[in-house]
């Protein structure tokens, strides 16, 4: 994991902590940084560490944020290409990464709430390769999809009726009604 990331990371977790139920802004990191232990930092220095820009930073920033965010200052680097903390499996290691780009993708679609809370439960799940893998299998499956969004968010379905009318279109080849429009004969006058 790079220090970029790391940093997104625990700001999404501190974000977490504080029942922001998102990440924490680098604005309020800042901020809380100030008032809770005194020290600051600029806000362009740490958006050059979070992009990446600045691969290193000083000893002081890096025990500053280490105090703040509670992990040991030495977490604070780049790990080295295949570091791992204990004994793990490849697996493991791309869990971590599917975490980690979850993660990334639910501050990047922060202004859709609802993406962003499922990208954050889906990088919170334990076995987060098996849920993806999951997901895939029910897009694999013709209509299932749509049946259990029907079931489990009948609400949403609704509004989306009401918008748009749409009349349930028995699919023959399946037996089960769907939500596709069925177009109607125009007459001719």
């Amino acid at each position: 994991m790079t220090l970029a990331e790391k940093i997104r990371y625990l700001r999404e977790v501190e974000g977490s902590l504080r029942g922001l139920d998102r990440p924490m802004t680098q604005h309020e990191l800042l901020k809380a940084i100030k008032a809770e232990t005194g020290g600051s930092i600029s806000q362009s220095y740490l958006s050059q560490i979070e992009g990446g820009k600045r691969p290193h930073m000083t000893q002081s920033t890096r025990t500053l944020l280490a105090r703040f965010f509670k992990v040991h200052p030495g977490f604070l680097v780049d790990d080295p290409e295949g570091y791992h903390t204990e004994l793990t499996s490849d697996l493991r290691t791309t869990e971590g990464q599917l975490d980690v780009w979850l993660l990334q993708g639910s501050e990047r679609f922060a202004a859709d709430r609802e993406v962003s809370d499922v990208l954050i439960k889906l990088a919170r799940e334990k076995d987060t390769r098996s849920c993806v893998l999951l997901l895939g299998e029910i897009l694999n499956t013709p209509g299932l999809g749509d049946r259990l969004f029907e079931a489990l968010r009948p609400e949403v379905v609704a509004l989306a009726t009401r918008q748009q009318p749409r009349e349930p279109v028995l699919n023959r080849s399946k037996g089960h009604p769907t939500l596709a429009t069925e177009e109607k004969p125009r007459r001719r006058t």
